[in-house]
């Protein structure tokens, strides 16, 4: 195993309330202190800051976030500042996802339905890879990080290392390759497939896409070649690496035996059970179902939705956690944990993570009533908050508005509010909504106020409580001649995108939104935030939703936020009172060490300008393609675009990959269609030539 530690790139250097937060930070982890708290205001740096706790802690380290899209960004931010370390991004494989479920009011069974991303499936194999090969690792995950996974023992048990020179035919090493569940195919190879030519067996692994060719003698391996899989090109030769098992649900031929066993004799406990409460229809199906994926299970290993008898494959008791990734980190001599756990936004992600269980096992305990699965399929199950405590150990919260559970538990609290630009947080202004005198309503005022904010060059944001608001309130903008744009839920993601980035050019200039706080906005060019309706108690107008929404403000010297209320609510005097708070500390330190704030300069393109790009180029994918390369070499052409996307999905940038994932799809179904059309005028009678007289 490596034991290299972590290298800090050194580019940048803390600032502001940095050292100090790291200080803190390192100290309280040196004592051994369970829970901590980053308490950072947005635009602190606080990503930098945990970098700098983890390159002194120098254990293997798991950042979790709340969603995909805050995962990768994540992964980003920590590859720039460890490129000489492990950074990995671990998260669900699933495209779509629709679990299978029952509904007994409507008498609905739902099948499970999935679509499964290769290239982030190979992103999680060399996540567990990592962790059991090398300690200089981060892995950033989304909340399926606590989800069940295969057994590290068991995985990391069947690993094969190929050397050069060691004693091995051809036909031995494929069985090998068959035993830790590579797949042979004669076709181009994917992610766990291997296939022979000639005297060689050419083989990609999950982790990367490389492959590795190895060319037999007559009983050993002579050479090992690394490929790259697009352009057939020699990238190196190596002497020996290793192959991981191509799933990471692996069971031991004997346990899978002895799991059949005990599937047989709890289908007979249940099926007496259902018979003694009357229940025969569901006895009957349950019957159906675990016979049928009994004998499929017997004859090829494996049945759609074997997932739901993995206690019984693992040799778990009934109600014990399943493995999951945090079992592949490294433990102590007595079991516990050893290494370290960020939850970046831990606001929304600590109770994401509790509330996962308990969905789960709802809708579980629904099918296994009605007689879809057997009562061991709620074993197949995330995990519980508790258990999550029990397998991981020192934690630090990041969050510009800690929770609940990181107030009460956190020993200690490193506040972060001294931003390294000296932007300080921005004024907050409170005005009635309805109409009071010479004063004209929350709409005609922030349109006035919207005015002259663009006149200085400026954009704006405004929040409301519904879709249909935003929209109309768009609709009054534009006729009023101001350039709007609404954006929420029902757009799309790549337009999201675009949206953003249209505002940064100043192609419109007001955005009108439901709960912009979500997408993670970054716009310096905003200097007016007007909240409309901020005394409407709720989600929308929490304390935590107010702060956030206060702090996208933050990024321009001239930021001000306008909230409009007819009340002073709870939630709008504690936002108040702790932006203010912090407005003052960033003041003082202003005046004390001579800074004066200036707006942040961000390039457009930081906003995904590339994918706005490809989007185009997807929407127009028939005027795009390259009509030369691809009647020269259509297959050519289609896997300079594979490469194209691997190499877009490589770099965690999964809206792109999937345009030209979108694109592919395109080219093959056009070659399809050529190839019909060729073989259809093959088979044409040719027209007889004319008889000579």
């Amino acid at each position: 195993m490596s034991t290299k530690g972590f290298e800090l790139n050194r580019k940048m250097s803390p600032a502001g309330d940095q050292p100090k937060a790291i200080a803190a930070l390192d100290e309280g982890l040196k004592k051994n202190e369970r829970y901590q708290t980053l308490f950072g205001v947005t635009g602190s740096g606080k990503t930098f800051t945990m970098a700098n706790v983890i390159a002194h802690a120098g254990k293997p380290t798991l950042v979790i976030a709340h969603n995909k899209t805050l995962a990768a960004q994540l992964a980003q931010e920590y590859k720039e500042f460890f490129p000489n370390n492990a950074v990995h991004y671990f998260v669900s494989y699933y495209d779509y996802y629709q679990p299978e479920a029952y509904m007994p009011v409507t008498d609905t069974y739902i099948e499970k339905e999935a679509m499964i991303n290769e290239e982030i499936e190979r992103l999680r194999h060399a996540t567990t890879q990592a962790l059991l090969t090398r300690k200089d690792v981060i892995i950033v995950a989304s909340v399926s990080c606590i989800y069940g996974l295969g057994s590290p023992e068991e995985y990391k048990r069947v690993n094969m290392r190929i050397e050069k020179g060691m004693k091995m035919g051809r036909h031995e090493l494929m069985e090998r390759l068959v035993d830790i569940h590579f797949t042979r195919t004669n076709a181009d190879l994917g992610a766990g497939t291997f296939r022979a030519v000639g005297s060689s067996v050419e083989i990609m692994p999950t982790s990367d896409r490389v492959i590795y060719r190895i060319i037999l003698g007559a009983d050993s391996i002579e050479s090992i070649d690394i490929i790259d899989p697009t352009t057939r090109v020699i990238r190196e030769s190596t002497n020996s690496f290793f192959l991981f098992p191509a799933k990471h649900f692996i069971t031991d031929p004997e346990q899978a035996k002895r799991a059949v066993e005990t599937i047989k004799a709890e289908l007979a406990d249940r099926l007496e059970a259902l018979k003694a409460q009357g229940k025969n229809l569901e006895a009957e199906r349950l019957k159906r179902r675990v016979s049928y994926d009994l004998a499929l299970i017997r004859e090829v290993g494996y049945c759609s939705g074997i997932e739901n008898y993995s206690r019984h494959f693992s040799g778990k008791s009934a109600g014990e956690a399943p493995d999951t990734l945090l079992s592949y980190f490294p433990k102590k001599a007595d079991g516990t944990a050893d290494f370290l756990t960020v939850i970046d936004e831990s606001h929304v992600t600590v109770s994401q993570i509790g509330g996962m269980f308990g969905g789960d096992q709802s809708r579980k305990k629904t099918l296994v009533e009605h007689g879809f699965r057997l009562p061991s399929a709620q074993d197949n199950r995330p995990l519980t908050f508790k258990e999550f405590e029990s397998k991981v150990g020192q934690v630090i919260f990041t969050s510009a508005t800690p929770g609940v559970f990181e107030k009460e538990h956190s020993s200690r609290v490193a506040e972060q509010v001294i931003r390294p630009t000296g932007l300080v947080d921005p004024e907050i202004i409170v005005r009635p909504i309805v109409n009071v005198g010479d004063f004209k309503g929350q709409i005609l005022d922030s349109i006035a106020e919207a005015e002259a904010t663009i006149k200085k060059g400026f954009r704006v944001i405004m929040t409301t409580l519904t879709k249909k608001m935003a929209e109309d309130l768009t609709e009054f903008f534009k006729e009023r001649h101001i350039k709007a744009e609404y954006l929420h839920s029902d757009i799309k993601t790549i337009e999201r995108i675009e949206i953003l980035t249209n505002l940064r050019k100043g192609v419109f200039d007001v955005l009108v939104g439901v709960n912009l706080l979500r997408e993670g906005l970054d716009l310096p060019e905003v200097a007016l935030i007007a909240i409309l309706d901020a005394d409407k108690e709720g989600f929308l107008r929490s304390e935590t939703s107010l702060i956030q929404t206060i702090g996208r403000a933050a990024r321009n010297v001239e930021g001000r936020v306008i909230m409009y209320a007819d009340k002073m609510t709870g939630s709008m005097e504690r936002a108040i009172k702790e932006t203010n708070r912090r407005r003052a500390i960033q003041v003082a330190y202003n005046k004390e060490h001579n800074i004066t704030p200036k707006t942040i300069i961000k390039k457009i393109s930081d906003i995904t300008e590339s994918i706005v790009r490809d989007h185009d180029a997807a929407v127009n994918a028939q005027v795009k393609i390259d009509e030369v390369m691809f009647n020269e070499d259509p297959e050519k052409l289609i896997k300079q675009k594979e490469g194209e996307m691997s190499e877009a999905a490589k770099n965690l940038d999964f809206e792109t990959a999937a345009l030209i994932r979108d694109e592919v799809i395109k080219l093959r179904e056009r070659l399809e269609k050529m190839i019909k059309i060729k073989k259809k005028a093959d088979k044409k009678p040719k027209p007889k030539a004319p008889r000579k007289r």
